[in-house]
């Protein structure tokens, strides 16, 4: 049909241009204007044809031609205006017009014209509007009644009379309103054709963005059952998207995030605004190897419009679009992580300072107000009080200086600067000396040393100093807190490559809180500004730092009011253990060292 493209272009080009944007309403248009225009140009060029052969027409023939111009102008008010509703209310006016006056010439209700009234509602019906529709019931009605009376009441003119061409008209008035609704059933047909083809296109456009997006899109019913889930759910949950229809998905959220999930459906399908969520849900299929395996989705819903469906039906379906934010998750737990490491540094922090400022304040005041004592000439002091102040300003320059060197040897160790020199010793002799030097200290504070040190110990390649270092900080620990009548014992054994030495007291215990946090540096149980038992909190962390340069382990178990024991297991040759170790692993050890070292230096220095 190449000889009608020309004339479907221009009908193409009357199409008003708001009606051009939406192919549907641009169909409708279409189907509007070219009946119009071409039935009313092909009746009006059959004019000279129907003269030739009926010869002068009369004055209804001429009308009856005369409104074929009609539709063409109808047409180009369409056109020119784009309102279509009022465009197929005027038609709907025109021919009931027509046909009324063509009936009302032609013996009223039962002329072949009046046929014609049942094509009006038909033609209204066209254009999809109740109200198009209605108007041109009403107008169909108005007419016929008009008839009913004018039949009743014999007003028809004269000429109505006549019936010498009764049956021909009413066969003409049948063909032509069978033809005429023909035309109008075929129009029908090729706008629901249209339709449905554009709904199919739609559709398509539709399943095709689904089924390329990474976000997943589904349509949940009633109690979240899943009707719709487009295919991007597949590689996201690890299961076919047929599985996740009905409640399989609800069955795969984390029980503890199922009544989360079931709220925000059910507010978004109460409410126009929309909600969001975050569930765990479970991923890959049901067999054990893949169960527990949850990942973390945001899900955004909101209801869905049934256009209108929805107050008539009560349904109350709900969209949700759902993208894996697991990643995300595992951002904001190592912020949370960060964060709670941050208050624990200021913690640190604080804790530094108001331990150091005890510790330091202690020994410096002696020190200044015993020397001032003894360098104030007015006061006559004998030699034995000076001897007692020299003494006292001897212990308190000792005791700061141990501070000092517990604080250098942490940062030392935190930094990996500190070195140890290892040689051969006697591990018992070691012990033994340890506990001479502090055998004062336990007399003074009522508190008796036992050792166990088993017979035959080997010979222990270390660094001595260190390993001094180690006994007598957990030895002096061990006193300080132990009440007089207690007791401190100290056991030395071999366990395999190991050397064993334990420090166990009969002291006040650590709590169960506390346990897990001892050794860190600066951290002491239970520590005020008026605790009981001096010290930095240094010891145990230092400890800890040269048992690990060593690459042996410690072990603390205790329990509040009943004591502490403290063992600890070096190697008996560390070079050894150094050479065997795996050099990647040392390398990932020491790395981690330098990050820990450098970030507590930020800390510090914050």
């Amino acid at each position: 049909m190449s000889f009608l493209s020309p004339v479907w272009n221009y009908v193409d080009a009357l199409v008003h241009p708001a009606a051009q944007s939406d192919a549907l309403t641009a169909a409708r248009h279409r189907a509007f204007i070219a009946p119009r225009l071409v039935g009313s140009l092909a009746a009006l060029a059959s004019f000279p044809v129907y003269i030739a052969f009926r010869g002068v027409p009369s004055v209804l023939e001429v009308a009856i031609f005369g409104w074929l111009v009609t539709p063409i102008l109808i047409a180009y008010f369409l056109s020119r205006t784009g309102r279509y509703e009022r465009a197929h209310i005027l038609s709907s006016l025109s021919l009931t017009g027509l046909v009324t006056a063509v009936a009302f010439y032609n013996g009223g209700i039962a002329s072949f014209a009046a046929i014609w009234l049942v094509v009006v509602p038909l033609e209204a019906a066209l254009s999809a509007s109740r109200r198009v529709v209605a108007l041109a019931s009403i107008f169909v009605l108005i007419a016929a009644g008009g008839l009913l009376l004018a039949n009743a009441h014999e007003w028809l003119p004269p000429a109505a009379a006549m019936q010498d061409n009764h049956g021909a008209l009413a066969a003409l008035g049948i063909v032509s309103a069978a033809l005429y609704a023909t035309g109008l059933a075929l129009s029908a047909e090729r706008l629901a054709r249209t339709s449905f083809w554009l709904l199919h296109a739609e559709e398509d456009r539709y399943h095709l963005l689904a089924r390329n997006m990474t976000d997943v899109i589904s349509r949940h019913g009633k109690n979240g059952a899943v009707m719709f889930i487009s295919p991007a759910a597949e590689p996201l949950f690890g299961v076919r998207a047929a599985d996740l229809h009905g409640h399989g998905l609800f069955d795969r959220v984390h029980v503890t995030d199922r009544p989360a999930f079931l709220t925000a459906l059910a507010d978004a399908a109460d409410d126009s605004e929309g909600r969001s969520v975050e569930f765990r849900i479970r991923r890959g299929g049901d067999d054990e190897a893949q169960a527990g395996h949850f990942v973390w989705v945001e899900m955004r819903c909101r209801l869905l419009d049934h256009a209108g469906k929805l107050a008539d039906t009560g349904e109350r379906d709900v969209v949700a679009v759902m993208r894996d934010v697991s990643e995300r998750k595992i951002h904001e737990e190592a912020i949370e992580l960060a964060r709670l490491e941050r208050e624990r540094a200021d913690e640190s922090k604080t804790r530094f300072l108001a331990t150091m400022s005890h510790e330091l304040r202690t020994p410096l005041n002696a020190i200044i107000g015993f020397s001032e004592m003894l360098t104030n000439d007015e006061l006559a002091l004998p030699p034995a009080r000076k001897l007692e102040y020299a003494k006292l300003i001897n212990e308190s320059g000792h005791h700061l200086l141990s501070v000092v060197n517990g604080i250098l040897d942490m940062s030392k160790m935190e930094t990996g600067n500190f070195q140890i020199t290892p040689e051969p010793f006697a591990p018992g002799q070691a012990i033994m000396s340890c506990c001479d030097l502090l055998a004062l200290k336990a007399r003074d504070a009522g508190v008796e040393i036992k050792t166990r040190i088993a017979v035959g110990l080997p010979e222990t390649i270390g660094d001595r100093r260190a390993f001094n270092q180690i006994m007598i900080n957990l030895i002096s620990n061990a006193i300080k807190f132990t009440p007089r009548g207690g007791r401190v014992t100290i056991g030395a054994l071999c366990d395999g490559p190991k050397l064993s030495v334990s420090v166990e007291d009969t002291g006040v215990g650590i709590g169960m809180d506390d346990l897990p946090r001892v050794g860190e540096a600066f951290f002491q149980a239970r520590a005020s500004y008026d605790r009981r038992h001096d010290g930095s909190g240094l010891g145990l962390s230092i400890v800890k730092g040269l048992v690990k340069l060593h690459h042996g382990d410690i072990d603390i178990r205790s329990r509040l009011g009943e004591g502490t024991r403290v063992t600890v297991r070096l190697p008996l040759d560390c070079e050894a253990g150094r050479t065997v170790a795996d050099p990647i692993k040392l390398v990932t050890e020491r790395a981690g060292e330098l990050a820990a070292a450098a970030n507590v230096l930020v800390k510090k220095s914050a």
